[in-house]
């Protein structure tokens, strides 16, 4: 069964700034509360890994100097991941690169 998707509306860039300097508990439970909404939208699935996947971000976040710390570490983070990801679209993964369960096939194989 596909779980529906779902449509999440921010706050305004303002109005979520001044939650954050005037209210960061609250701050952080709106962050918390969407995060575990879109999450829990994803297929079954998905969810332990991308629960994973928060938990690592909110590590990251917490460990940060600064929020411009934890947007650098974060990014740089998601940078390797796209490569990652490019590898394997375009084929260059090294067999120890490769997850034991995944079967990977070319493009040109599922065409």
């Amino acid at each position: 069964m596909r779980t529906p998707l779902i449509n999440q509306t921010l706050p305004s860039f303002d109005e979520l700034m001044e939650l954050a300097n005037n209210n960061p508990e609250a701050f952080s439970q709106l962050k918390h509360d969407m995060c575990e909404e879109m999450i829990l939208s994803a297929s079954e699935e998905m969810q332990e890994r991308l629960w994973a996947q928060q938990s690592h971000i909110d590590r990251v976040v917490s460990n940060s100097k600064n929020p411009n710390h934890a947007n650098v570490i974060l990014m740089r983070e998601l940078v390797s991941q796209i490569v990652k990801f490019q590898d394997v679209l375009d084929g260059d993964v090294v067999e120890s690169d490769k997850q034991s369960l995944a079967d990977i096939i070319s493009l040109d194989e599922w065409r």
